[in-house]
């Protein structure tokens, strides 16, 4: 409350001390009307010259002090409309420039034929003005109402409602404005909307990774209590069956994990100085094994020129070891997956290559979207294992918090190439 006091207290100084500068201008400028326009013009009596100067200055002063007063008092916000205020001041303003006129003619001593002249004059300027008045606080309150019409039908629910920009003053400024948070309320409104969507989806793919080996495990798990398998070898298959499937829940469930991180903006980077050359040389020795099982030949080649990148190392050997082992899925027997990696200007690029079908034009601007499975994706890989269509989504995310870009060209037929770039030092 002391605050609030403090600053009412303010306000009204200021306030007084720009009505004190004020009235004295009205004086300097009445001082100078009667010096240097009166006296060379009319050449009045010192004493009718200094009663001119008297009234000049009361007479502006008291139009001014009333200005305020309406302005301090806040009675424009009496009105029910803002024409009528408009009309209200023209009338305040015809009626003081009418009193001003008719005093200091009858202190010069006009005769009564000229002052009834000079009074039908004033009238007749004054009711133009009043129409002068009228139509432009029309013009002005209808840019208003088209702006409170403008906000009515947003707060309806159209967020396509957009207003006419009309003119380079303020209430200009406010359409644009009104149309800036149209334009940004109906983005969020459509983000809200994908976001929704997402969840749903979301919530509808888990759910049925989940149901698939989950049942197979219960499954299992079923038949060996119950003893419908004894011999040694089916049991052993059953639990590599139970294992596998665990292994692809835990994959699961880590994924989802790091992908929450990304959308929280939590994922944490531990960048260094690192050689992408040894990052691709452990990623191609950990994936000959599987190479070696479908008979594909695994082969890569690094640059000179690309070392060293600044990145997290474990996070882009994920990375790596997604896209590489992506590509030897997808590759047929007697087929060849290369990767290739060289340095462009401040950035390195890695390119993985593969000889297999390839991706179709209509799969391949959505292979990176949240558990999208291609046709070929929607069946058990080579090894058993079920891809549930996180991994590019991941190694998406992961490239650019690096700052770097991840993409995939391919031809039908001919094998698919997957590039992503990275930084080789602090961005």
């Amino acid at each position: 409350m002391a605050t609030q006091s403090r600053q009412t207290n303010q306000r009204w100084v200021r306030d007084i001390w720009r009505i004190l500068q004020t009235v004295a201008a009205v004086w300097v400028f009445a001082l100078a009307l009667v010096m240097f326009v009166a006296e060379p013009l009319l050449n009045p009596p010192r004493a009718d010259a200094m009663q001119l100067l008297l009234f000049l200055g009361v007479s502006g002063s008291t139009s001014l002090l009333i200005a305020f007063l309406f302005y301090r008092l806040g009675l424009v916000n009496w009105f029910r409309s803002l024409r009528y205020a408009l009309i209200v001041v023209v009338l305040l303003t015809i009626g003081l420039i009418f009193l001003n006129v008719w005093v200091t003619a009858r202190l010069m001593f006009i005769d009564d034929h000229d002052l009834s002249l000079t009074a039908i004059l004033l009238v007749f300027a004054g009711g133009a003005a009043l129409g002068f008045g009228y139509f432009i606080s029309n013009a002005l309150t209808e840019r208003i109402m088209m702006v409170a019409d403008g906000a009515r039908q947003l707060s309806k629910g159209d967020l396509s409602t957009r207003v006419a920009v009309q003119g380079n003053d303020e209430l200009a400024g406010l359409a644009t404005t009104f149309n800036m948070m149209a334009t940004q309320l109906q983005e969020l409104d459509t983000a809200k909307r994908q976001l929704e969507q997402s969840r749903r989806d979301l919530v509808a793919w888990v759910s049925h990774d989940l149901r698939t080996p989950l049942a197979s495990i219960r499954l299992v798990i079923s038949a060996l209590r119950d003893g419908v398998v004894s011999d040694t070898e089916t049991v052993n298959r059953y639990l590599n069956t139970a294992q596998t499937e665990i292994e692809s829940l835990n994959q699961l469930i880590n994924d989802l994990f790091e992908l929450a991180q990304m959308d929280a903006g939590h994922l944490v980077l531990d960048r260094e100085q690192t050689s992408l050359t040894d990052l691709l040389s452990d990623t191609l020795s950990g994936m000959r094994a599987l190479a070696e099982a479908g008979n594909i030949h695994l082969k890569g080649q690094a640059a000179p020129d690309t070392d060293p990148v600044y990145v997290d190392p474990q996070k882009i050997q994920r990375v790596l070891y997604n896209l590489i082992g992506n590509a030897i899925r997808h590759t047929p027997p007697g087929g060849t997956v290369s990767v290739g990696a060289f340095g462009i200007g401040e950035m390195a690029q890695v390119d993985v290559c593969d000889s297999g079908e390839g991706i179709s034009p209509e799969e391949l601007p959505f292979i990176f979207e949240r558990f999208y499975r291609g046709e070929r994706a929607r069946t058990r890989d080579k090894g058993g294992q079920r891809g549930v269509g996180l991994g590019l989504a991941i190694a998406q995310g992961i490239i650019e918090a690096h700052g770097g870009d991840i993409s995939a060209h391919s031809v039908p037929g001919q094998g698919a190439v997957f590039t992503l770039t990275l930084p080789r030092g602090k961005r």
